[in-house]
């Protein structure tokens, strides 16, 4: 696997080094998130050059966050500084196509999928996958990477703590029990990270409701739905996850140190963390992974995240071109590059296939755990209007007061109903 991904990152590098733009070169200028996702990104466009060397794909800087490279999206948008693909953080697409569209600065895909003929969709592309990347019924964005959240654990800390890493907890009242026994190991290590309070999008404290198999949305759609029992058992759980389960409030990115230096026991987070931790790990422990609890094993789902691939330009030359290279990144080989190099959960189910991704998944458990709660996976939405950004921030404070013990979870609640109704009328 680290050779096949070398291999594409050095040919990356070759070919963006060597590319020359002719006169019949299409150049694209492309944006993603997470300056951590640059190799992969970097690898799909060296293979893609290569077999199309009338298109350069050249990036921008990436923003930190999907959040923040929305923001920067939308100025652009006023300035006319658009990129020619941007990848978009599913739960924001809807919310760039109602400020893009009205602008003549986005382009619906239909078209393009109805051109590759009778049966092309169907044999790539599963209807829920598609269906994270539509808006207003129509195809905006070509699913690109995508993850549901999952648990990473020390396998030697669990077996001191007396667990058995071969039966890991499927539900939260055992799993934060097993954080405070490891917790009680001593040694400077923390039980467990739910790090909910500091992360850059709303994607893990929409997993707490939807494991419970209770919507966001009310059926009004201008309202959430968790101002009630829901919002509040996800409340007291995150609180829980500190007062029980041995977990320290930090830094997302400090508990992956820690995690990697074996000074957490319990950690949930992307599955695109099986690549990293594979390489911070090494065989300094046993790494583990296993599924997201559900309260509700019969409703209960977890939020899909991730991006799609969309296309901004207004030059029907360079549409038709990010075109190609869209559907490349989204194929099987383009998938093959960007799961080896991250972890993420394939797009396109042709690239299961033994020679693309079917035989390493069988051989590699900690990156299948994904795949084995597909069933589980649901969109990972946004809510209507435009303060996306700025309801999670609120929200992300509130929640921190709850888990630090400043705020009762009764009265966080109500004020981030309150607040997030009104973020999304303005």
């Amino acid at each position: 696997m680290r050779n096949l991904l070398k291999a594409a990152v050095v040919g990356a590098a070759m070919t963006l080094g060597a590319a020359a733009a002719t006169a019949d070169t299409v150049v694209l200028d492309v944006v993603h998130a997470w300056p951590a996702h640059n190799s992969f990104h970097e690898a799909v466009a060296a293979a893609f050059m290569k077999q199309n060397p009338d298109i350069e794909i050249k990036f921008r800087s990436s923003p930190p966050t999907y959040d923040e490279g929305h923001q920067a999206l939308l100025r652009g948008a006023i300035t006319n500084q658009l990129p020619d693909i941007y990848f978009s953080g599913y739960h924001l697409l809807p919310e760039v196509v109602a400020a893009l569209n009205k602008r003549g600065q986005v382009v619906a895909l239909d078209e393009f999928l109805a051109e590759e003929g009778e049966g092309w969709v169907e044999k790539n592309y599963e209807p829920a996958m598609l269906k994270l990347g539509q808006a207003d019924g129509k195809q905006y964005g070509m699913p690109f990477n995508a993850s549901t959240p999952v648990i990473f654990f020390n396998g030697d800390l669990v077996k001191q703590a007396g667990g058995d890493p071969e039966n890991f907890p499927t539900n939260w009242n055992d799993l934060v029990a097993l954080g405070a026994k490891i917790k009680a190991l001593g040694n400077g290590v923390d039980g467990m990270a739910y790090d909910v309070h500091a992360w850059p999008d709303d994607w893990l404290w929409r997993a707490l409701i939807m494991q419970q198999g209770e919507p966001i949305m009310n059926g009004d759609g201008k309202t959430v739905a968790f101002g009630a029992q829901s919002g509040l058992e996800a409340l007291k759980l995150a609180r829980r996850f500190v007062t029980e389960g041995g977990m320290q409030l930090r830094d997302f990115e400090q508990s992956r140190q820690q995690f990697a230096a074996g000074k957490i026991g319990i950690l949930f987070s992307s599955t695109n963390g099986a690549r990293a931790f594979s390489d911070l790990v090494g065989d300094r422990f046993d790494l583990r992974s296993a599924v997201y609890p559900v309260a509700d094993t019969t409703k209960g789902t977890v939020p899909t995240g991730g991006n799609a691939a969309m296309i901004l330009a207004k030059d029907p030359a360079k549409q038709k071109a990010a075109w190609e290279y869209i559907k490349f990144a989204a194929g099987p080989e383009g998938q093959t590059i960007a799961v080896l190099g991250s972890g993420y959960m394939p797009t396109n189910k042709a690239a299961l296939a033994p020679e693309y991704l079917g035989e390493f998944y069988k051989k590699h458990p900690n990156w299948q755990t994904s795949m084995n709660q597909v069933s589980r996976a649901a969109p990972w939405g946004g809510y209507p209007g435009h303060n996306g950004v700025k309801i999670w921030r609120m929200q992300r404070d509130l929640i921190g007061a709850v888990m630090r013990g400043d705020m009762a979870p009764e009265e966080a609640l109500e004020k981030m109903t309150a607040e997030t109704d009104t973020l999304i009328t303005q």
